[in-house]
């Protein structure tokens, strides 16, 4: 229960985002979380405006996102990923978009 009310707490502003969190457990019972920031396809079907990714990613596309949308979400998820600067993140997050069947233009 105490979880519950600390993790609303923190995720107040973000309602209805799926918020990852990383969960320490003490002995003792006592606990401490990190949340971490949403995943990058969540973020992707955000920016494009669709409910899911593309089942046949290669034929159906699913989607478009622009590459100023690409460097926000990039942005936002660089503590995440292992790249040194927002191009190679930008690398990898088209990369996930294209595994979802959204173009990258």
């Amino acid at each position: 229960m105490e979880f519950v009310k600390g993790y609303n707490e923190r995720t107040a502003a973000q309602v209805g985002t799926v918020i990852p969190v990383e969960i320490t457990i003490f002995e003792d019972r006592t606990f401490t979380f990190v949340t971490k920031t949403p995943p990058a396809a969540e973020l992707l079907k955000k920016a494009a405006g669709i409910p899911k990714g593309s089942g046949a990613n290669k034929k159906d596309k699913a989607g478009r996102v622009s590459q100023d949308q690409l460097r926000e979400i990039a942005q936002m998820k660089m503590a995440d990923l292992n790249a040194n600067d927002v191009d190679a993140a930008m690398r990898i997050i088209a990369g996930t978009a294209r595994s979802m069947g959204i173009e990258v233009a």
